[in-house]
């Protein structure tokens, strides 16, 4: 599978958690990056993820998939303790802030559905599509890093 591919499909598998119901925003980027990776963490990674959507817990303020995002690329870029902090950390976690700020011209949540009745279909088909925006960018990132690609590809 070629690196378009594989974006392409984490990007469908993402919103595809998100449509059906089984995650919401934020925990379906984290359990599609966690299986990109080969599942370096158990299934139970996606609990760290279950109070970001909606804006952290209804909140309405950062969006759920951009704070999904910054879980999974903790999964890859981050640290234990007593572990220098990743060189990579904040400036890729930035750079997503910054891309779905550029995409779609805010990270928070209520900014981001204020055109939307919350409970309508059109809501949330663009919630999935932010989700799926979200988990292809870190996808592609996630490639761009030799050693990482070599672990994703190594699983394929």
């Amino acid at each position: 599978m070629d690196k378009i591919s594989i974006v392409e499909a984490v990007r469908k598998q993402a919103e595809g958690y998100f449509q059906r119901g089984e995650f919401f925003c934020s925990e379906a980027v984290v359990h599609t990056i966690n299986e990109l990776l080969g599942w370096p963490f158990s299934e139970d990674v996606v609990k760290l993820a279950s109070a970001f959507p909606i804006g952290l817990g209804k909140s309405g303020c950062l969006c759920g998939a951009v704070s999904g995002g910054a879980v999974a690329l903790g999964m890859a870029y981050g640290r234990k303790h007593g572990e220098p902090m990743n060189e990579k950390m904040f400036p890729i976690s930035a750079a997503l802030h910054n891309h779905i700020k550029d995409v779609y011209k805010s990270t928070c949540c209520r900014v981001l559905v204020k055109d939307y009745e919350f409970a309508s279909p059109e809501r949330k088909a663009h919630c999935v599509q932010i989700t799926g925006e979200v988990a292809a960018w870190i996808a592609e990132r996630l490639l761009e890093d030799p050693q990482i690609k070599e672990k994703i590809m190594a699983g394929r």
